[in-house]
């Protein structure tokens, strides 16, 4: 069983309805009991980080997640559920869970591309560049293009921890993996095939 975890977080039923498709059998709990009798949990997510968290931490999830990253069960972050796993995100000066060493920051205001200032948030389909093979991207075109809508962005402080980027103005971080965990700035569940074979990939995969 499949664990969305639920902290009053948009975008959650997006998920939902995504794993439907593939067959996968998941709830969407806040409570511990039910997120420790999972197997996996997947942490998405669209809004503010400090309201998140107040919710987080109101539930004890932030402690929840912190203990089930360190019990080794396999843990997907999704947009705002992969930027309040770092230290602290500039988003309402926000201080987060800790999972990773880091900060989410917010892309600067002046980004160019071929002399054209880029918008704000950064809404759109964009391809990733892997540093290395990873089970959760097993057997997807390289050139497959992911949508993204954010303006803030992973800034692990360990190079270690990148999994993959993106360009958009700059060179940031889309994924990050440490251990079993894996997050992606960019919605799967609204990425196509592509985006259903990395929720496949992850759902069978050991966090190893």
């Amino acid at each position: 069983m499949i664990a969305i975890i639920e902290y009053n977080a948009g975008n959650i039923t997006s998920v939902a309805r995504a794993l439907h498709s593939i067959g996968q059998d998941f709830v969407i709990t806040d409570d511990t009991k039910m997120l420790d009798a999972a197997s996996h949990a997947i942490f998405p997510g669209v809004g503010a980080a400090g309201a998140a968290m107040a919710y987080l931490k109101d539930k004890k999830l932030d402690t929840w997640l912190k203990h089930c990253f360190h019990s080794g069960k396999p843990i997907l972050g999704i947009c705002l559920g992969t930027q309040i796993i770092l230290d602290s995100s500039e988003e309402n000066n926000t201080d987060c869970i800790g999972l990773v060493a880091g900060s989410t920051k917010r892309f600067p205001d002046n980004l160019t591309s071929a002399g054209q200032v880029l918008k704000i948030p950064h809404m759109g389909w964009n391809s990733i560049t892997l540093k290395h093979d990873h089970p959760v991207f097993a057997g997807i075109d390289p050139a497959a293009e992911y949508y993204f809508v954010h303006s803030y962005y992973p800034s692990p402080e360990s190079k270690e921890a990148i999994l993959g980027t993106t360009d958009y103005g700059m060179t940031f971080c889309s994924v990050l993996a440490v251990r079993n965990l894996i997050a992606m700035q960019f919605h799967p569940e609204k990425s196509g095939r592509p985006g259903l074979q990395i929720l496949k990939n992850f759902c069978a995969w050991e966090g190893k």
